[in-house]
């Protein structure tokens, strides 16, 4: 061997061990950072101190709500039942990420009046149930899992028919759980995606364009290591494993889940449940991710009070006084802000009555 072939190999070897510590140093910087970025996405949410929304404190005395405890994994969640004199069935409300029950009341109460009860409850790391984090997008589905399985075995809301309710991640949290449970009737899903690993890759890739392809990778690897193969559920395979009717809703102008992109409705063509229909939002202002669901009237006193809003907080750079806090949300007309599409919420207590009849 000449030294010049041993000068080239020798070469070689450094390269590849430079190669090798490069490769180790991002892997590892990558895995700190997907996880730093990941935990921070999935953290705690409390409830806040101001809603410009109805609470339970604005219609307590009109209808009255037991408050129930059920086990999801490791926590305790807390659960309300609205609506106890009502037997047509049982509307369980799924919540999406950085809420809780309480934002959605204006659909339970919507239930209860049309003569559901409702079962609503706050998930994992949400408002007044246990957690540390919310932990991640399968989580909603695990949780639904729990609470269907507390509905099951309670005497008073086991012998009713169900129907599933869930917007956001609770929208892809009610037809996901279908791949587990054939306990639901009839299914409405409000701005759902389609499984966890496609929403964060959407997101991922909306957040670092092209590094997405790097980064990905460690950001899926570290979901499955939390959720196993609850990682890998979808909502086209759960609705295609249920005999439930089933609504899908998506705005076209949705900013959180692409409509052509992470959507449940973008996998139309592949459901073959013969149950489902599906309705796009494209009303101008109202085809957002939280904006479909809102009248008209609502989604235009919303904007106004946002512009008060921005005035307010531009006045005080930022720095808004308590008081003053207390004066805005005051001065807001939450039954305004929480005015629902009457046409929307029509077809859905349909579904849920049309399934009715469909119960043996």
């Amino acid at each position: 061997m000449t030294a010049t072939t041993q000068n080239k190999r020798r070469s070689l070897k450094k390269v590849l061990v430079l190669l090798a510590v490069v490769a180790l140093i991002f892997s590892v910087g990558s895995i700190v950072a997907v996880k730093s970025l990941y935990d921070g996405y999935f953290s705690r949410f409390d409830r806040p101190e101001f809603s410009g929304y109805l609470t339970y404190g604005d219609v307590a005395s009109r209808y009255d709500r037991a408050v129930v405890a059920f086990e999801s994994g490791q926590n305790t969640l807390a659960g309300y039942i609205y609506g106890q004199e009502h037997d047509k069935g049982l509307v369980v409300i799924v919540h999406g990420r950085a809420a809780g029950a309480e934002d959605y009341l204006a659909e339970t109460l919507y239930f209860v009046d049309q003569g559901w009860r409702v079962f609503a409850y706050d998930g994992t790391g949400s408002y007044e149930s246990e957690g540390q984090s919310t932990r991640g997008l399968p989580q909603a589905a695990l949780d639904l899992e729990a609470a269907l399985a507390y509905i099951e075995q309670d005497d008073a809301l086991g012998g009713l028919p169900v129907m599933l309710y869930g917007h956001s991640w609770g929208g892809f949290a009610v037809t996901a759980v279908l791949n587990h449970s054939d306990v639901a009737s009839a299914v409405a899903s409000v701005s759902g995606f389609n499984s966890s690993d496609e929403l964060l890759f959407e997101q991922m890739h909306r957040m670092m364009g092209p590094l997405v392809y790097l980064e990905y990778p460690f950001a899926w690897a570290y979901q499955t290591t939390l959720f196993g193969a609850a990682a890998r559920l979808s909502a086209v395979d759960g609705i295609n494993r249920s005999d439930a009717q089933v609504m899908i809703i998506h705005g076209q102008d949705d900013e959180s889940i692409a409509y052509k992109g992470a959507s449940i409705m973008a996998h139309r063509t592949e459901i073959t449940n013969p149950h489902v229909v599906y309705r796009t939002a494209d009303a101008k202002g109202r085809s957002g991710h939280d904006n479909l669901y809102r009248s008209e009237a609502a989604v235009a006193y919303i904007a106004e009070k946002n512009r008060e809003f921005q005035a307010l907080s531009d006045s005080y750079d930022g720095q808004i006084p308590r008081d003053a806090l207390v004066r805005y949300y005051e001065g807001v007309d939450k039954r305004q802000t929480s005015e629902l599409d009457a046409e929307l919420f029509a077809a859905i207590d349909a579904l849920f009555a049309e399934s009715l009849a469909r119960e043996p």
